[in-house]
């Protein structure tokens, strides 16, 4: 019998009879066709084809598959073949074919076989079922086997296959299980650096606490070599090494995400380069290598960039400076590569005590202390204080700029300047030089963010409280002898026992993703948005147990920022490997819109820029000015950033940098008078004399922008002082309080009494008027009709 022939005479049966009949002819177009896709057939058939499905990993975390969306299929141009070769199904009839599917349990198990667990199912069913339902006209294949189980020509479970393969259409993930597994598995990261395997280096660990001397000892052995290179975890200590060694007449280029210096006046490369410890090159040989602060290896967010160096460096030595905690950890790291690690101890230069009593009052402070907080309101409240008692003191924070810094930093060094005192977060943990003579921690609770990226607030750690500790008496300072308390005597005992706890040995170094790895994983999935594709690489990825995946919540949070932007997937990873802070909403903005730009393909201009943070910008007048300030400074270190993976793009770096540091002086003027800030601030909240200048300029008819203009000055200059409502000089409580002769609580109190008196004289003036406004009322009523 022909084909055609068969198909005429299969058309023609009737509906509900000869379905035996049907089922052969059924049979027969089967044998003329060649099986449907999907490799129809039994339960036992389909299952033996899932045996290596599975593989013998670790099951993934199903909750990171988002579904993709299959549209149901309109209405096809060569018509409705399926209904056409047999009849047009009966909805209805489909429905309850595929509810019964959904509730079989063979067909649920078959399903976890192929990794389909119980949510996974649902979801794939749901999409199945509203495919079948609301498509015109479905594929010959599946017509025909629904039509068959109407007609109990075939069985229920014949629909698996359509049903797997419509799952693999909205689950992609689960048609490329293994390859996602061989991608994403991070075992061996000494094998990632061909280049320093193929050489024999030497690994020389200095061990020692805070001013003891290691840093020293490895930077001796980069200025004496022919070539090496630096590496640091902060931009402040780069630049130190890059100062230093173009001091001693050795050549060195600086290197920063942000900045590229180059000493030599061809612009050739110099042999010693300095950098932060992410810019450093795995490929250039050097004979001396300097990696700081080792220890970081274990830090949530950028322990991968110390491994990275650590396992890539192509040195003849590598001189790693840090704690004994990473000794153990280094050594097993170094035993897979095949090279041995020389450990060197060095023991604290000068003697650090802790103190037997605590500091209990501002009014027990000496020149060369310094107080360290972790919150920038405790910044706030302690240096307000302490200019209230007639002391000036330098402030340092981690989100002021590097320049600002080293500035606070000189002002409280300088010997010939009345700062004596030094209020500062951690931040003065690394990277600065600072004469400190006592330590005094105003608290020893710091909020943190844990490997899962939780916040906690917990006691500091002893690493922690030895690293800023240790800044008290350091050897090159006018103090010889350390110490370090705490401001609250029940906070001391407490210090005591953190700091005799011995360090825990780091147990694992941090690795990361690159953008070749997130590139393969786009390929197998390439409707998945950036920030899924990481979930599903860090779930799938295998680390031996020296390693863990890093901490990714700051890039997936850039990542879904600009997800609706069309970017090319490169481009995009580059984006969200810029570092933000992602607690200052006009940088996360600014982000948003430098994409946006360049998806545009418009040049991100000088000029752009100027008129995007609205150059020029007034010396701050309040804290927020100041918090604003540091922000848009954020915003040109974005640029800078960027201008090195996009020139073309980010044009006119040069021109930002030297805007940068017009900013940075009107930063370090704000810091220097941030206690005025600080008061100025607390004067229009308690007074609400914001409100009310705002009210008096609405009033005279003068517009916000114009009351700024009015108000503004050269750029640099000093910030300016709280007006009074109607005259230009300090209000009375400004005065007062800068003279120490008003507290906050004081200034609270007389508040609330003149409140108090107003209400009553406002009482007498009601009772005694009540006749009289009754009167003025009656005469305004004919006016009013």
């Amino acid at each position: 019998m022909s084909f055609p022939r068969c198909a005429l005479l299969w058309a023609r049966l009737p509906a509900g009879r000869h379905a035996g009949h049907r089922a052969g002819v059924c049979s027969a177009f089967r044998a003329h066709t060649g099986p449907f896709p999907g490799a129809l057939g039994r339960l036992p058939a389909v299952a033996s084809a899932s045996s290596s499905a599975s593989g013998g990993s670790k099951a993934p975390n199903t909750s990171l598959f988002v579904p993709l969306t299959v549209k149901p299929q309109g209405p096809s141009a060569d018509g409705d073949v399926g209904a056409e070769l047999t009849r047009p199904l009966d909805k209805n009839e489909v429905k309850k074919i595929l509810d019964k599917f959904y509730k079989r349990k063979e067909i649920q198990k078959l399903g976890a076989d192929y990794g389909l667990d119980a949510r996974l199912f649902h979801q794939a069913f749901i999409s199945f079922r509203n495919y079948i339902m609301q498509s015109h006209s479905l594929d010959v294949d599946i017509h025909i086997i629904l039509n068959d189980i109407c007609f109990s020509a075939a069985h229920v479970d014949d629909l698996f296959p359509f049903f797997l393969r419509h799952a693999k259409q909205i689950f992609p993930v689960l048609d490329c299980k293994d390859d996602l597994r061989k991608i994403s598995d991070l075992r061996i990261p000494p094998n990632w650096y061909p280049e320093a395997r193929a050489m024999q280096r030497k690994i020389i660990f200095h061990s020692g606490p805070t001013n003891s001397g290691k840093t020293y000892h490895a930077i001796q052995k980069y200025l004496s070599a022919k070539s090496g290179v630096y590496c640091g975890p902060l931009k402040l200590l780069a630049h130190e090494i890059f100062e230093k060694s173009n001091a001693a007449g050795v050549p060195c280029d600086l290197v920063t995400g942000e900045e590229r210096v180059t000493v030599e006046s061809d612009g050739k490369q110099a042999a010693h380069v300095a950098c932060t410890v992410e810019m450093c090159s795995v490929t250039t040989p050097y004979e001396v290598a300097v990696i700081d602060e080792i220890q970081m290896i274990k830090d949530p967010a950028r322990g991968w960039a110390w491994t990275r160096a650590l396992l890539g460096l192509c040195a003849e030595e590598i001189h790693l400076c840090g704690e004994s905690a990473a000794i153990d950890l280094v050594t097993e790291l170094m035993y897979t590569t095949g090279e041995d690690v020389e450990v060197r101890n060095y023991k604290r230069l000068t003697p650090i005590s802790v103190l037997d009593h605590a500091l209990e009052s501002l009014d027990n402070l000496r020149p060369g202390d310094c107080i360290v907080c972790f919150s920038k309101n405790d910044i706030y409240s302690v240096s307000r204080q302490i200019e209230i008692r007639g002391l000036e003191s330098a402030v340092i924070y981690g989100s002021l700029p590097p320049g600002t810094k080293l500035a606070q930093a000189k002002k409280f060094n300088d010997p010939d300047d009345p700062c004596k005192i030094l209020v500062a977060t951690d931040a003065i943990g690394m990277g600065l030089n600072l004469s400190i003579r006592r330590i005094i921690f105003y608290s020893l609770m710091k909020p943190s963010i844990n490997e899962k990226g939780e916040r906690e607030i917990e006691p500091i750690t002893t690493s922690q409280a030895l690293q800023i500790a240790g800044r008290a008496g350091r050897f090159s300072s006018k103090f010889k002898e350390g110490e370090v308390t705490t401001m609250n005597r029940e906070d001391l005992s407490l210090l005591r026992e953190i700091l005799n706890r011995p360090v825990d040995p780091i147990k694992a170094a941090g690795l990361h993703p690159t953008a070749e790895q997130i590139e393969m994983f786009a390929y197998h999935l390439p409707d998945t948005t950036l920030s899924n594709l990481i979930d599903i690489f860090v779930d799938f990825s295998q680390v031996d147990g020296q390693y863990f995946v890093c901490n990714m919540d700051d890039f997936k949070f850039s990542a879904e920022l600009i997800q609706h932007i069309p970017l090319s997937l490169r481009v995009r990873y580059v984006f969200c490997t810029a570092p933000i802070n992602k607690k200052q909403p006009f940088v996360c903005s600014s982000l948003l819109q430098f994409a946006r730009q360049y998806s545009r393909n418009e040049p991100l201009t000088f000029s752009w820029l100027r008129r995007y943070i609205k150059w020029p910008l007034l010396p701050p007048k309040n804290i927020k000015d100041l918090m604003d300030l540091e922000a848009v400074h954020d915003v040109l270190d974005l640029y800078l950033w960027l201008s090195y993976r996009f020139i073309d793009m980010f044009p006119d770096a040069s021109l930002v940098r030297d805007l940068q540091k017009q900013l940075d002086d009107v930063i370090q003027d704000g810091v220097h008078n941030i206690t005025k800030l600080i008061k100025i601030s607390e004067t229009y909240k308690l007074l609400n004399l914001e409100s009310l200048s705002e009210s008096q300029s609405r009033l005279s008819g003068t517009s916000k922008s114009q009351a700024r203009r009015n108000r503004s000055k050269v750029l640099g200059s000093k910030a300016a002082e709280p007006l009074a409502p109607d005259a230009g000089e300090k209000s009375l409580a400004s005065r007062l309080v800068q003279q120490g002769l008003l507290t906050a609580d004081m200034l609270k109190q007389l508040e609330k009494e003149w409140m108090t008196q107003q209400t009553e004289h406002g009482k007498e003036r009601t009772e005694s008027g009540t006749y009289a406004k009754g009167t003025r009322r009656k005469k305004k009523e004919p006016d009013s009709d």
